[in-house]
Protein backbone atom coordinates (compact mmCIF):
# COMPACT_ATOMS: atom_id res chain seq x y z
CA UNK A 1 0.00 0.00 0.00
CA UNK A 2 1.12 3.71 -0.89
CA UNK A 3 0.66 6.49 1.42
CA UNK A 4 0.29 10.35 -0.45
CA UNK A 5 0.00 13.26 2.18
CA UNK A 6 -0.71 16.55 -0.61
CA UNK A 7 -0.79 19.75 1.21
CA UNK A 8 -0.98 23.40 0.05
CA UNK A 9 2.44 25.41 0.89
CA UNK A 10 5.41 24.85 2.19
CA UNK A 11 6.74 23.85 6.13
CA UNK A 12 8.10 27.00 7.01
CA UNK A 13 8.71 26.26 10.56
CA UNK A 14 11.90 23.72 10.72
CA UNK A 15 10.50 22.35 14.24
CA UNK A 16 7.08 21.10 12.44
CA UNK A 17 9.33 20.47 9.17
CA UNK A 18 11.41 18.00 11.56
CA UNK A 19 8.79 16.74 13.24
CA UNK A 20 6.98 15.71 9.32
CA UNK A 21 9.82 14.16 8.58
CA UNK A 22 10.53 11.85 11.46
CA UNK A 23 7.12 10.73 11.46
CA UNK A 24 7.07 9.96 7.58
CA UNK A 25 10.45 8.25 7.91
CA UNK A 26 8.79 5.87 11.08
CA UNK A 27 5.67 5.00 8.84
CA UNK A 28 7.94 4.39 5.95
CA UNK A 29 8.26 1.19 8.01
CA UNK A 30 4.86 0.04 7.27
CA UNK A 31 4.18 1.47 3.83
CA UNK A 32 5.17 3.32 1.00
CA UNK A 33 5.15 7.16 1.61
CA UNK A 34 5.12 10.02 -0.40
CA UNK A 35 4.68 13.67 -0.28
CA UNK A 36 3.74 16.72 -2.38
CA UNK A 37 3.49 20.05 -1.78
CA UNK A 38 1.11 22.68 -3.83
CA UNK A 39 2.12 26.13 -4.60
CA UNK A 40 -0.34 28.33 -2.42
CA UNK A 41 -1.96 31.35 -3.36
CA UNK A 42 -4.88 31.94 -5.66
CA UNK A 43 -7.52 30.87 -3.47
CA UNK A 44 -9.36 27.63 -2.61
CA UNK A 45 -10.37 27.20 -6.71
CA UNK A 46 -6.42 27.29 -8.09
CA UNK A 47 -5.16 25.52 -5.00
CA UNK A 48 -7.81 22.83 -5.60
CA UNK A 49 -6.74 22.61 -9.46
CA UNK A 50 -3.28 22.12 -8.25
CA UNK A 51 -4.15 19.53 -5.64
CA UNK A 52 -6.21 17.65 -8.52
CA UNK A 53 -3.46 18.02 -10.75
CA UNK A 54 -1.92 15.52 -8.35
CA UNK A 55 -3.84 12.97 -7.44
CA UNK A 56 -3.75 9.91 -9.34
CA UNK A 57 -7.73 8.93 -10.66
CA UNK A 58 -7.75 5.49 -8.42
CA UNK A 59 -6.64 7.07 -5.12
CA UNK A 60 -8.64 6.95 -2.27
CA UNK A 61 -8.91 10.45 -1.18
CA UNK A 62 -8.99 10.79 2.35
CA UNK A 63 -9.87 14.80 3.27
CA UNK A 64 -8.70 16.66 6.18
CA UNK A 65 -11.82 18.77 6.77
CA UNK A 66 -13.18 20.59 9.46
CA UNK A 67 -16.75 18.95 8.58
CA UNK A 68 -15.22 15.92 8.69
CA UNK A 69 -15.88 12.79 11.07
CA UNK A 70 -14.20 12.89 14.43
CA UNK A 71 -12.90 9.90 15.49
CA UNK A 72 -10.34 8.60 17.90
CA UNK A 73 -6.96 6.93 17.15
CA UNK A 74 -8.24 3.52 17.35
CA UNK A 75 -11.22 3.89 15.32
CA UNK A 76 -9.07 5.60 12.62
CA UNK A 77 -6.75 2.72 12.99
CA UNK A 78 -9.84 0.52 11.82
CA UNK A 79 -10.76 3.27 9.32
CA UNK A 80 -7.17 2.14 7.76
CA UNK A 81 -7.62 -1.31 8.37
CA UNK A 82 -10.62 -1.88 6.56
CA UNK A 83 -9.10 0.41 3.60
CA UNK A 84 -6.72 -2.73 3.37
CA UNK A 85 -8.86 -5.09 3.64
CA UNK A 86 -10.40 -3.51 0.60
CA UNK A 87 -6.79 -3.91 -1.21
CA UNK A 88 -6.68 0.17 -2.08
CA UNK A 89 -3.54 0.61 -3.56
CA UNK A 90 -2.86 4.33 -2.27
CA UNK A 91 -4.38 5.84 -0.10
CA UNK A 92 -3.65 10.08 -0.32
CA UNK A 93 -4.31 12.23 2.21
CA UNK A 94 -5.35 15.99 1.17
CA UNK A 95 -4.82 19.18 3.41
CA UNK A 96 -5.96 22.69 1.78
CA UNK A 97 -4.69 25.74 2.43
CA UNK A 98 -6.01 28.55 4.53
CA UNK A 99 -8.68 29.42 2.19
CA UNK A 100 -9.71 25.54 2.52
CA UNK A 101 -10.63 23.53 -0.57
CA UNK A 102 -12.44 23.94 -3.52
CA UNK A 103 -16.19 22.10 -4.57
CA UNK A 104 -13.99 20.22 -6.94
CA UNK A 105 -11.50 19.01 -4.32
CA UNK A 106 -14.29 18.32 -1.85
CA UNK A 107 -16.53 16.27 -4.31
CA UNK A 108 -13.13 13.74 -4.94
CA UNK A 109 -12.88 13.40 -1.17
CA UNK A 110 -13.94 9.04 -0.46
CA UNK A 111 -13.46 10.34 3.18
CA UNK A 112 -13.34 13.29 5.18
CA UNK A 113 -11.59 13.41 8.44
CA UNK A 114 -11.32 16.10 11.04
CA UNK A 115 -8.81 16.22 12.78
CA UNK A 116 -10.30 17.94 16.09
CA UNK A 117 -12.78 20.59 16.88
CA UNK A 118 -9.94 22.84 17.54
CA UNK A 119 -8.37 24.72 15.14
CA UNK A 120 -4.57 24.08 13.99
CA UNK A 121 -2.25 25.80 11.96
CA UNK A 122 -1.68 24.17 8.67
CA UNK A 123 1.65 23.41 9.51
CA UNK A 124 0.76 21.75 12.95
CA UNK A 125 -1.83 19.84 11.08
CA UNK A 126 0.59 18.04 8.93
CA UNK A 127 2.53 16.60 11.82
CA UNK A 128 -0.83 15.68 13.14
CA UNK A 129 -1.91 14.10 10.37
CA UNK A 130 1.27 12.12 9.72
CA UNK A 131 1.86 10.96 13.46
CA UNK A 132 -1.66 10.04 13.72
CA UNK A 133 -1.26 7.54 10.69
CA UNK A 134 2.01 5.99 11.97
CA UNK A 135 0.20 5.56 15.52
CA UNK A 136 -2.51 3.91 13.28
CA UNK A 137 -0.49 1.23 12.00
CA UNK A 138 1.39 0.85 15.78
CA UNK A 139 -2.62 0.14 16.76
CA UNK A 140 -2.71 -2.35 14.31
CA UNK A 141 0.84 -3.84 14.76
CA UNK A 142 0.18 -3.85 18.60
CA UNK A 143 3.44 -1.89 19.07
CA UNK A 144 3.92 -0.33 22.07
CA UNK A 145 3.63 3.62 20.74
CA UNK A 146 -0.04 3.83 20.72
CA UNK A 147 0.05 3.27 24.83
Amino acid sequence: MKLRFIWVGKTRNTHYRALTADYVARLSHFAQIETAEVKDGGGAGEEGQRILQKLNPNSFVCLLDVIGRQISSHEFADEIAAWQNRSLKEICFVLGGAAGVSNAVAHRADYRLSLSFLTFTHEMARVLIVEQVYRAFTILRGFPYQK
